[in-house]
């Protein structure tokens, strides 16, 4: 299953690129001492939210269904079966993102990321080579309920379940936290001081085109590459409330293809690593920060996105 997307014109990239160039850097998961810093803002009340397919709701057509239902709650859902590989494909405007399907009719939920407006959903069936034919299709009106709903939801890219190992650790580490600068903190430095960078995996997964990863792998493991860090900081945050992206994209000036974290929370934090300031949307980057020499402040790197989940 892929893990990246197609917009516009750009080619699916390869997993290599977003391990192999951490091969060189002394990633060894030391954390960042303990430096939570300072943080102000509302009293904090984790929260969890959904993703669900609803079938009696959904469309059906030529052996596929599109749930698009919860469409205001800012994901979308499909189910297809068969032998040939399948997508489910989102558009809206020029910009579109393909995800890789379940073929054994279980549910596949992929974000409505690219805020309000008029979306097309549809269930792509593999034909030859990069070829691929329209099985079922749907145009939609999205009105977000507000732009934080993609992203405080689990999805296909951002898998996890209220049951989940990484939810009921999420909960623990939040459990004191007066404010939403305190749960960021608390589970940034958890993940920065016991997640290590694993170079064997990065060096078995140096040819594989497509790779999902699973939270509670990472977090049991204690290891992971930068997608791994980015998806278990997301589905912890996102399962305690709090508005996470994950954003995949070029790490100058080496050009390196890398992973992190947008969050936004009501409040501030203030710490050496970050300053995440109230109302808007702050990276976050639990990979780089694992390392005690090699930080996301570190002022010649600069941070270009190219998709966002």
């Amino acid at each position: 299953m892929n893990v990246f997307a197609t917009c516009r014109s750009i080619p699916r990239l390869a997993v290599t690129l977003l391990c192999a160039a951490f091969l060189t850097i002394s990633l060894t998961g030391c954390g960042s001492g303990g430096n939570v810093g300072e943080t102000s803002g509302p009293s904090f009340t984790p929260s969890f939210a959904t993703s669900a397919y609803h079938a009696d709701k959904a469309l059906a057509q030529n052996g596929c269904t599109i749930d698009t239902s919860d469409a205001q709650k800012g994901y979308v859902s499909a189910t297809g079966s068969g032998s040939s590989r399948l997508k489910l494909l989102v558009t809206c405007g020029n910009m579109s993102y393909n995800y890789d399907m379940k073929t054994d009719g279980d549910p596949t939920i992929a974000p409505l990321n690219m805020g309000d407006g008029t979306y097309t959903v549809s269930v792509m069936r593999n034909t030859s080579g990069s070829n691929y034919v329209a099985l079922a299709s749907t145009t939609i009106s999205v009105t977000l309920n507000d732009q934080f709903q993609p992203f405080i939801r689990p999805s296909q890219i951002c898998n996890y379940r209220q049951d989940s190992d990484c939810v009921k650790k999420a909960s623990e580490l939040v459990a004191n936290a007066e404010n939403q600068g305190d749960a960021v903190a608390a589970i940034y430095e958890y993940i920065t001081s016991s997640i290590s960078y694993d170079k064997a995996k990065a060096t078995e997964l140096s040819s594989v085109t497509g790779y999902l990863s699973d939270p509670d792998e990472t977090l049991n493991d204690g290891k992971g590459i930068c997608i791994d860090y980015a998806v278990l900081a997301a589905s912890m945050l996102r399962s305690q409330g709090i508005p996470c992206k994950i954003v995949t994209g070029n790490l100058q000036p080496d050009g390196i293809y890398h992973a992190w974290n947008l969050v936004y929370i009501d409040g501030t934090w203030h710490a050496a690593a970050f300053t995440v300031e109230s109302g808007t949307w702050a990276r976050i980057d639990t990979t780089l920060d694992a390392a005690g020499d090699y930080t996301s402040k570190d002022k010649d790197l600069t941070y270009e996105d190219r998709y966002t989940y």
